[in-house]
């Protein structure tokens, strides 16, 4: 009976994703939710993360529930708010912009902490918005337009404080 729990947990957790993964929503195929967030959540833990010569302070998305709510709600996305999600595995990664009144950039990056592509999401899409490769492990949320404005793209290798994010990840 526990092994068959555990896959169902699985693609549950997948699912609930605030500015995150989700299938397309409409009424008439919208999942239920259970629980869905209702309101921005708290201010998140952060850690420092160094992209190039720049750096963020980004929120750590970690738990399911903080996976699910992600930036849902929030309004006035300041030039140095910034959220982190790790996926847990490589994955082709789908974000959504259900519930997120401002609309923001989003970088695909891989385990190696190397960015693989940058997304514009658009404020309440709820369209998804695929990585082109299933080899995504981390989603890093900014403000619209902060990699173009700082001169971060594709290829920019991603540092914690603590060092490489899988290694930073895995130790959680």
């Amino acid at each position: 009976m526990k092994r068959a729990i555990f896959p169902v947990l699985l693609v549950v957790f997948g699912l609930l994703a605030g500015c995150k993964q989700q299938p397309p929503a409409t009424t008439e195929n919208q999942p239920f939710i259970p629980d869905e967030p209702t309101q921005a959540q708290p201010k998140l833990p952060t850690m420092k993360l160094f992209l190039g010569a720049e750096t963020l302070d980004a929120e750590l998305a970690i738990t399911p529930r903080q996976l699910q709510t992600g930036m849902m709600f929030r309004t006035n996305i300041q030039e140095t708010d910034a959220m982190i999600f790790p996926l847990g595995r490589p994955q082709q990664a789908s974000f959504w912009m259900k519930n997120c009144p401002e609309s923001i950039s989003a970088a695909y990056i891989s385990r190696d902490g190397v960015i693989q592509e940058i997304h514009h999401l658009e404020h309440d899409d709820t369209n998804n918005i695929n990585s082109a490769t299933d080899n995504i492990e981390f989603v890093l949320e900014t403000k619209e337009g902060w990699f173009t404005r700082h001169g971060i793209g594709v290829g920019t290798v991603i540092q914690s404080e603590k060092g490489p994010l899988a290694q930073v990840f895995e130790r959680r």
